[in-house]
């Protein structure tokens, strides 16, 4: 458990760390939404 929790930690400091800006965050959370429309799309 405290290798999970400890790998979370790590894990959620390097996503901070990548976007550091509001913009940056935008810009993740549209790349993942647009991941998965694609990934829903093909799947169908």
């Amino acid at each position: 458990m405290r290798k999970l929790v400890g790998l979370a930690l790590v894990a959620g400091v390097m996503l901070v760390s990548a976007c550091n800006t509001v913009e940056g965050v935008g810009r993740d959370v549209s790349s993942a939404g647009n991941t998965v429309a694609k990934t829903a799309d093909d799947a169908k």
